[in-house]
């Protein structure tokens, strides 16, 4: 089977009807005439998981993201540039990699976003598995075009290639080793201390008197600490949150459960900062992983997630429009 990009069926997602005083962010999104100055795309893949030893399931994650996302209301606090924001932005559906071709759909994935990130647009990716992010870098890659990353995670994955594949262990070493020399930098925040190697830890320490490196423990995070991670970053950046770094109590359904992560208020405060930062280029959302969710819970986790990010970039626009 070849790679296929697919359009997004709404009517399968059973979105509930809106109505002019119980506006849905699906219909927004749907409307004509939008400029799609955002761009929403699934990366249907979780090969990378199965290979690092995750749960798979993830594959089927961007329409369950999607379903709980679509059926929420912009902000009643800041409708109006809420739902501009969502009348600009275009579902552009999924990427269905083969699972045996998991390099060839990064590459397919980094086009996609390459042709985003040219047109001055934002992409959001729903993941899969966190082998997304790499396809995202390439995404960069492809315009020649320097970023720095920040992950939200309890892992590093900075693991090496399994016989030459890649997995959801090792984007952003290989991100950091690619031969472009464009991740510019690598921060990582809310790693949990018992699920990092002493050889992994050694690898960003190496990185960061270089200026390429840096790592932030669950507990050390606050929104003052979240926030300087946004302002501190250099040039362009890519954000990308991984669901396990959230307890399961939480977050149940993702690919390697947490029993003790990010406090829920922090992590949607990392999520809307990363939509008010006008540094942030690209945003990606990973390893929800359906099959293991509990009545839809971690679906709506992330799409709270999602939330708080676009309600970031409402105010981001908010911003702009003022300094104009």
């Amino acid at each position: 089977m070849s790679l296929q990009h697919l359009p997004t069926d709404f009517d399968s997602l059973n979105l509930p009807q809106t109505t002019p005083d119980d506006i849905r962010l699906g219909a927004l999104v749907r409307a004509p005439g939008g400029s799609g100055r955002i761009t929403i795309c699934g990366f249907c893949s979780d090969s990378g998981v199965a290979l690092n030893n995750g749960r798979p399931g993830a594959a089927k994650a961007p329409d369950s993201i999607r379903s709980a996302f679509y059926k929420l209301t912009p902000d009643p606090a800041s409708a109006v540039p809420f739902e501009d924001v969502m009348r600009n932005t275009a579902d552009e559906g999924n990427i269905f990699p083969d699972s045996d071709r998991l390099a060839d759909a990064q590459v397919q994935l980094g086009s996609y976003v390459s042709g985003v990130l040219e047109k001055g647009k934002i992409p959001v990716i729903l993941g899969g598995g966190h082998e997304t992010s790499y396809g995202h870098f390439l995404g960069y890659v492809n315009q020649n075009e320097p970023v720095s990353i920040i992950n939200w995670d309890a892992h590093a994955d900075i693991r090496e290639l399994k016989n030459g594949k890649p997995h959801s262990g090792s984007p952003f070493r290989q991100a950091l080793e690619h031969e472009s020399g464009l991740c510019r930098s690598y921060i990582v925040a809310g790693l949990k201390r018992q699920s990092l190697s002493r050889s992994h830890l050694e690898y960003l320490q190496k990185l960061i008197p270089k200026g390429r490196a840096g790592y932030f423990f669950k507990g050390e995070l606050n929104k003052r600490i979240i926030g300087n991670i946004y302002e501190r970053a250099r040039g362009n950046v890519m954000v990308t949150m991984d669901m396990d770094a959230l307890s399961q109590h939480i977050a149940p359904g993702v690919s390697a459960p947490n029993p003790d992560g990010i406090p829920l208020h922090l992590w949607l405060h990392a999520a809307w900062c990363a939509g008010v930062s006008p540094k942030v280029r690209s945003f990606d959302l990973v390893e929800m992983n359906p099959k293991f969710d509990t009545d839809g819970h971690t679906a709506r986790i992330a799409a709270l997630t999602l939330w708080h990010f676009f309600k970031g970039l409402a105010l981001r626009k908010k911003n702009e429009h003022k300094k104009t």
